[in-house]
């Protein structure tokens, strides 16, 4: 019979033994990209002493590094340890036109595991679950993410990857499982087909665990309502760079926090503007630091998400249970930012806008007009079945956009099911249009 699995860590280390551990992970991650002859970390760190690098506090001592730098030392400049020490590679597409890579050595990969098993057990998740993983597959390290971590956990895990809506219905139904992984957008799809099917009642699916893309509370309860039956969506962050998903997670007692594992995965808070850094609390940047990776470790990597640190005093969840540093869900990205007229929005305030309002569905996108001397703001949302008005409504919602982001947008209200759906890979929710054909069209 074979031994049984080995308990994950879902607490942390007390603050004083964290915080003795961090130090002493710190000062030899320093030390090794110091002295293991990689070109860039040589050049990086000229100047300074990896014996004066003591603490966590010594952090603003350090450079940063950004995500231009994997592009620049494409395909692996970055590594600091002989290929032949590595066993897998993934990488993230590039918008420059190259992707940027990142590899494992065994060791990585095992910690990719464990801090996905930490997730998923965060979430609920028990070891005698089906996990059904319907993140993609391959480069993208949504997939093989959560399915190690589901293995390392002792789940069954269902390899289903995006897309063959029919087929993952008919899996989630069959199998029975709990716990479901996905993007948030193809979440909703798989519940809008459910419901279409009459066959949601059928379903056991309780959990969703979902990232890889940007969501709002808005589109939590959207998402809460499609799957109704106490269905509860969590969200879970981690980018390429830093090592794949499993960076943090949400859990469903401390909603609206990510628990950030950083035992690793050792954060800040800077000012995006200046890289100072920012008071705890206070919304910044958030900056990560590996402090266990081997292959492709990474120093104060500038994520470019928006965040802040949450107190923990007198939180009664986290001084009972948990350990781990607190972040507030992402409010949105630094290179997200739409600059309208010289007025700064965040896609994510204008989803805020529409997921608050009956009579918009979840599908939507919004158009950057730019064949004008100044740039124009368009939203297209579909509506709910129940909307009569489709003009009267969108004028409604337009004004409530306009108080929350200080511009006019024009919002229209298209039926139902109108809007394609994204059944493989990220959503798509921004779009440039440069001439007069439609870009969603």
């Amino acid at each position: 019979m074979p031994a049984p699995f080995a308990p994950v860590d879902t607490t942390g280390l007390p603050a004083a033994d964290k915080r003795s551990k961090q130090d002493e992970l710190l000062n030899a991650l320093i030390s090794r990209l110091a002295t293991c002859g990689n070109p860039f970390w040589t050049e990086r760190l000229d100047g300074i002493d990896p014996a004066s690098i003591s603490s966590v506090d010594d952090l603003p001592l350090l450079p940063f590094t950004v995500k231009q730098d994997l592009r620049d030392q494409y395909p692996l400049g970055m590594i600091t340890t002989p290929m032949e020490a590595t066993t897998r590679i993934h990488a993230s597409s590039g918008t420059s036109g190259k992707p940027t890579i990142v590899a494992y050595t065994p060791n990585d990969l095992a910690l990719w595991a464990e801090v996905n098993a930490r997730a998923l057990a965060l979430a609920g998740t028990r070891p005698e679950d089906i996990l059904h993983n319907g993140y993609g597959y391959g480069l993208f390290t949504g997939g093989l993410g959560l399915h190690y971590g589901g293995e390392r956990l002792g789940c069954t895990v269902v390899p289903v990857s995006g897309g063959n809506t029919a087929l993952q219905l008919q899996l989630l139904e069959d199998l029975g499982s709990r716990i479901l992984s996905a993007t948030p957008s193809f979440c909703l799809v798989l519940a809008e087909r459910a419901h279409a099917l009459g066959i949601r009642e059928r379903l056991s699916v309780e959990v969703g665990i979902l990232g890889a893309e940007p969501w709002t509370e808005g589109m939590r309860k959207r998402v809460q309502e499609a799957w109704g039956g106490g269905f509860v969506a969590l969200d879970i962050y981690g980018l390429s760079e830093v090592i794949g998903p499993g960076v943090a997670m949400e859990a469903p007692d401390d909603l609206g926090a990510l628990n950030v594992f950083d035992d690793h995965f050792l954060p800040e808070i800077v000012d995006p503007d200046t890289g100072e850094p920012a008071p705890d609390g206070e919304f910044g940047e958030l900056v990560i630091t590996t402090l266990t990776k081997e292959a492709m470790p990474v120093l104060r990597y500038r994520t470019g998400d928006i965040t802040r640190i949450l107190p923990c005093e007198g939180d009664t969840v986290r001084s009972n249970s948990r350990n781990w540093t607190r972040i507030a869900r992402l409010t949105g990205r630094a290179d997200d930012m739409l600059i309208i007229r010289g007025v700064n929005v965040y896609p994510r305030e204008i989803e805020d806008v529409l997921m608050d309002d009956a009579a918009v569905g979840t599908n939507y996108a919004i158009v950057v007009d730019r064949r004008g001397s100044m740039a124009e703001l368009r939203v297209r949302a579909e509506a709910t079945s129940g909307t009569s008005n489709l003009v009267d409504s969108a004028e409604r919602i337009s004004k409530a956009v306009a108080d929350r982001i200080r511009i006019r947008a024009d919002v229209e209200l298209v039926p139902e099911g109108s809007m394609p759906r994204t059944e493989v890979g990220k959503v798509k929710r921004v779009y440039e249009q440069l001439d007069d054909r439609d870009p969603l069209t």
